[in-house]
This record gives structure tokens, sequence and C-alpha cells, in this order.
């Protein structure tokens, strides 16, 4: 019979502990990582669609989500990270998942940023365990070198989604399916 020592096994429990804790993100560069990704991604959103100001300017709270990168050949995925800024300070992190099923090849990467245009809209938001993103989202998505401002969008509408930077070989980006996790980076 093979017995390891106490000390062993304590030392053991003890590394095994402290590779946890080193994996929890705290302390990590994840977080300013996340900011200047963020950061970079409204200095493009500003830059090519000026009207965006507007919306955030009458919205409570935005969700950046910097880069999301999909792809599916039958059965399809998505992941990305964001900042959720209140007032222009960064106050949670979330992470974005996507699964799909159906008729569907390619990869893609886009941005998008939602705009909570009600505190009701963000309290919901930030009190749900896994927010599924759906019907109550209009999308103000800019093509052709449009633009978005809150007069073109329904500004009755408790959350507004602008998604851009599309690159890949998908057409078509939209939220459905997606769900938003607080995480810390």
């Amino acid at each position: 019979m093979n017995t390891l020592p106490r000390r062993t096994f304590m030392m053991s429990g003890l590394a095994a502990t402290s590779l946890a804790a080193c994996g929890n993100g705290v302390g990590s560069a994840g977080p300013a990582t996340i900011d200047a990704r963020a950061d970079a991604t409204l200095s493009q959103l500003y830059a090519e669609f000026p009207a965006t100001r507007e919306v955030e300017a009458k919205s409570v709270g935005m969700l950046v989500m910097p880069l999301v990168t999909e792809a599916g050949l039958g059965l399809g995925g998505g992941y990305g990270r964001g900042a959720l800024r209140i007032n222009g300070a960064t106050v949670d992190y979330y992470a974005l998942t996507k699964l799909s099923t159906g008729l569907q090849i390619g990869a893609q990467q886009y941005a998008h940023v939602l705009y909570f245009m009600t505190d009701q809209a963000l309290e919901n938001f930030r009190r749900s365990p896994g927010f599924a993103a759906g019907a109550g989202i209009e999308y103000a998505i800019p093509d052709g070198g449009g633009d978005v401002s809150a007069e073109t969008t329904t500004s009755l509408a408790p959350i507004i989604a602008v998604v851009f930077g599309q690159a890949g070989l998908r057409i078509g980006a939209t939220l459905e399916g997606v769900k938003y996790t607080r995480i810390i980076p």
C-alpha cells in the first residue's frame, strides 16, 4: 500500500489552492485589456457613426463588446468579453456566449454596443444571472455608410443595439440566442 506522507499531502493541497486562486482573475491584466479594447471600440464607433454620441447621451448605461467571434458549420457558437459602463465608468465586466444550430457555415467577427435607454432595462440586465438577448432589443445596424441616432430608432425601445465592424464570411450579425454573464476577468 502506497501512502503519501502528511507533509507531501498538505503541500500538494496548498499548491492546488494557490493555482486555483491565481485563475480567478483578481490582480490580472484582464480588466485593463477589456477597458482598452472598449475605449478603442467606442473611438471607432464615434468616428464612423458620430450620431451614436446622441444615443449614448440619452442612455443610462451601455455594454461595450469590442470583439465577438462567431463560427459555425451546422452547429455554431460565439464568444466575447466586454465592459458595462455607467456615466463613462466601467462598473462590471461581461462575457457573451452564443450557441446556434441550423443552416450555417462560416465565421465572422464584429463589435456591438448595447445602449440601455431606461433605468428598468439596465436594472433588469444587471440583476439577471444570465441575461438573454431577444425580443426587447431594437437593432440600429448602420450599413452602407448610414448613420444612427436616437431619432432614427424608436426612442421608446428599452435597449438599442448597434452592431458594426463586421468582418468574415458570414453575413449578418444578430444578438438572438446571445447570453451575457457577469465575469471577473
